[in-house]
């Protein structure tokens, strides 16, 4: 009988599985499920930095994707083997002693506090300042230094901290906090407590400074310096943490029952997104995975003899066994990348939108044919505009930190700028100088690898952007003057996914022999264009120029302006 896995991925607006064939990697079924509450922006308020998501639209897509892909493909549900789910993150949510999400408790169905608090939230940028004040201060140990030196607001404690002082309700009632990674695993299984649950050493060591070296968390001391809600929080957590080649259970007889399956499909213990990427990318020593999608996460793995006795200094984060077991995981990114080209085009849409497709003039299915060509070549033609920009024109210069900086040096107060316009400048010349700006951002976390002795020889792209966009590509290898290769999978995470479900259940021995067989070829290699390489290199010294200025002078003076408001 042949063997199967499935590897499910939840991404920022939609949740994808695959069925894979366990010996071979042959993709045999896919299917997306996208968000029905985040797409009608329930919950979320932009101009806030909130984004929220309801537990529901996981639930709902994690039964559609799975059951979709079984009764599609006829595979025998006993040949099912294994599941391993990767989700976004830190995505933490707030649970009761059931491990129950609060917002699916009497109360809480529509407080957006008692929900999934998405990894872009960044409500919580004055927790982050206090969390990285007291870790420079409070005279022990720096909980920080595996996370790069800086706990940025995107991120578990920091969340935690706010949502709980701003809402004394969903303090009272969660009993402990939960990834979303390790949420979705556990609303699986069936028999196993909170407590005897496995959480992720992934979203456990890059996002809740988890280390060996001091036992697990931080300790009590140094959380209830924070908040004695923290110190409290602290014992209803955990204090192991599992790769995800381990086994956290097996399919509970309820979603056997839902999805088609039976109780002896094993669930892999989770973990996050671009790790799995990576992973079904092939990541191997020396090399960049760069999971390119609203934002990009940027995986590298070194031998543990390289990172013993070093920090890497501005990332964010540096785990034994997240990645490959046996390997340090290391992550940077971008807390923008498609994002900053979506918001553009928003911009751009602005007149189409409420001039033109609400105009008398147009029937109903001529605005719903209008809108449908628009959103397929909009992104297309502007990339083929600003490719025909001749050299000689002068193109502006831009920063990529629409939603902050995650890496290098996390600082999300920081925002974007644009320099350089003139009465010449047209849509495409910005598009040019923000695609520039994104490329020259994923060049200043390649450097700061170099600098701190993590070798770098070639990248390897995932995701839509990757796949889609040539233009993009080719700006990006000319500005890291290095080969990018771009991985064949459209779903490189879920297909990591299904390699950590295939050596949980038993088919491999390792993580990296699955990955030899299940992993993701190459479709394409974009190579740096020597003719090209001193204009990226002087167009860089305008971003670095720009992006100084802006850190030290307009930052700090917003800072100033609004301490005196």
């Amino acid at each position: 009988m042949k063997e199967y896995v499935i590897g499910l991925d939840y991404g920022s607006d939609s949740v994808r599985a695959v069925l894979i064939d366990a010996s071979n990697g042959q993709e045999i079924e896919a299917e997306v499920s996208y968000y029905r509450r985040w797409k009608e922006r329930l919950f979320c308020d932009a101009s806030e930095n909130r984004f929220r998501q309801h537990p529901l639209d996981h639930l709902e897509g994690l039964e559609n994707t799975i059951k979709a892909v079984v009764s599609r493909s006829g595979v025998p549900a006993a040949s099912v083997k294994g599941i391993c789910i990767d989700t976004t993150g830190s995505s933490p949510i707030p649970v009761n002693a059931a491990g129950i999400p609060l917002s699916l408790t009497e109360g809480f169905e529509e407080n957006p506090n008692a929900m999934m608090v998405l990894w872009k939230d960044h409500t919580a940028i004055a927790e982050a300042n206090e969390i990285n004040e007291l870790a420079r201060n409070w005279g022990g140990e720096d909980f920080t230094k595996y996370e790069g030196g800086i706990y940025s607001s995107e991120w578990f404690w920091a969340k935690i901290l706010h949502v709980v002082r701003e809402d004394q309700k969903v303090k009272e009632a969660a009993h402990s906090w939960m990834e979303h990674c390790d949420w979705m695993t556990y609303a699986l299984l069936e028999g196993i407590s909170l407590e005897n649950f496995k959480r992720s050493r992934c979203a456990a060591g890059h996002k809740a400074m988890w280390h060996e070296s001091w036992d697990g968390l931080p300790p009590e001391e140094f959380l209830g310096k924070l908040d004695p809600y923290l110190a409290k929080l602290r014992d209803n957590l955990y204090t192991e943490t599992y790769t995800s080649d381990e086994i956290a259970g097996n399919l509970s007889a309820a979603w056997a029952e839902k999805l088609g399956l039976t109780t002896d499909t094993v669930i892999a213990v989770g973990t996050f997104d671009a790790h799995a990427g990576a992973v079904g990318a092939k990541v191997e020593e020396h090399t960049l995975v760069r999971v390119m999608g609203t934002s990009t996460c940027d995986i590298s793995v070194s031998s543990p003899e390289v990172t013993t006795d070093r920090t890497v200094r501005g990332i964010c984060g540096q785990v034994d066994g997240s990645v490959i077991p046996g390997l340090v995981g290391l992550e940077a990114g971008q807390s923008a990348f498609g994002d900053l080209l979506a918001w553009f085009k928003d911009v751009l849409s602005w007149p189409i939108d409420n001039l033109v497709l609400t105009s008398d003039i147009l029937s109903k299915e001529q605005k719903e044919k209008l809108k449908a060509e628009i959103e397929s070549d909009f992104i297309r033609k502007l990339s083929d505009a600003a490719e025909a920009i001749p050299h000689n024109e002068a193109i502006p210069v831009a920063l990529d930190w629409i939603n902050g900086r995650r890496t290098p040096d996390a600082n999300q107060e920081l925002e974007a700028a644009v320099t350089n316009l003139n009465m010449g400048t047209r849509a495409p010349h910005i598009f040019k100088a923000l695609v520039n700006a994104i490329c020259f951002g994923s060049k200043k976390i390649l450097d700061r690898f170099e600098d701190e002795g993590i070798e770098i020889k070639s990248v390897v792209g995932i995701g839509g952007v990757a796949r889609k966009s040539k233009f993009i590509m080719q700006s990006l290898a000319n500005t890291l003057n290095v080969p990018i290769k771009v991985a064949a999978s459209d779903q490189a995470p879920a297909l990591g996914a299904a390699v950590y479900a295939a050596v949980a259940a038993g088919i491999y021995p390792d993580v990296i022999e699955a990955s030899k067989t299940l992993g993701s070829d190459y479709e394409a290699e974009y190579h740096p264009q020597p003719e090209h390489l001193e204009e990226f290199a002087g167009l860089m010294e305008r971003y670095e120029v720009l992006s100084q200025f802006v850190e030290k002078n307009i930052s700090k003076s917003k800072k100033n302006i609004e301490a005196h408001v």
